[in-house]
């Protein structure tokens, strides 16, 4: 893999997992050190992302998550509505008992990270239970457009589950497991509906007390 394509991964992950956190503006310096690499790889990796709507860019080099507002936030919802209802749906006619058993030893992994507090490893499990499943469905292009969203709310989530923790949250997977084990496609996208509600509920309610 090229240094260019491993540094927007790590970026990219960092942006996902917590290694932004919003308000906070870093150098492409300081992140070309962190990673050990030149500047040239990293200014590659960082206009993708600012292509993305992950990072922006300041005047001074530095860059930061972008701000969002309440209204931004709801309409990230409604297209991870649309879009990922439609993912596992299509997915469900591809996935396999195997598949489904997959996706239960990540949910059983997402257990424990509730059960610890580990809020980090909640949200690097709940990323793979997700495009996990979407993985099945055979559509690049739909696959493409939430992996944009994702990395757009993905710091505001790891900002306000750091601040609150992971006891409030409720496991909405076990009913989309179960949707997928009977092949109900009405009961799966009842399930995701009220996964995808849940996390940028949050979210949302996080930017209004804020206020």
């Amino acid at each position: 893999m090229p240094v260019h394509e491993q540094v927007y991964r790590q970026l990219r992950d960092r942006i996902l997992f917590g290694g932004f956190l919003p308000g906070k503006a870093v150098t492409l310096r300081g992140l070309a050190e962190d990673l050990s690499v030149s500047a040239m790889p990293v200014r590659e990796a960082v206009r993708r992302l600012i292509a993305e709507n992950a990072l922006e860019l300041h005047g001074n080099r530095r860059v930061s998550i972008p701000d969002v507002t309440e209204g931004k936030i709801v309409e990230i919802w409604s297209a991870r509505r649309l879009l990922e209802v439609e993912l596992a749906t299509m997915s469900l006619e591809y996935l396999t008992d195997e598949d489904i058993q997959v996706l239960g030893d990540i949910d059983s992994e997402i257990d424990v990270a509730l059960e610890t507090g580990d809020v980090e490893g909640y949200m690097r499990g709940n990323y793979r239970f997700h495009f996990s499943l979407y993985s099945k469905s055979r559509s690049e292009i739909l696959i493409k457009l939430v992996r944009n969203l994702w990395v757009q709310f993905g710091p505001f989530m790891r900002l306000v589950y750091g601040r609150s923790g992971t006891a409030n949250l409720e496991d909405q997977h076990k009913q989309a497991l179960e949707a997928m084990k009977s092949r109900d496609a009405e009961a799966l996208k009842h399930a995701m509906e009220e996964d995808i509600a849940q996390g940028m509920g949050f979210i949302r309610e996080s930017l209004i007390a804020a206020k």
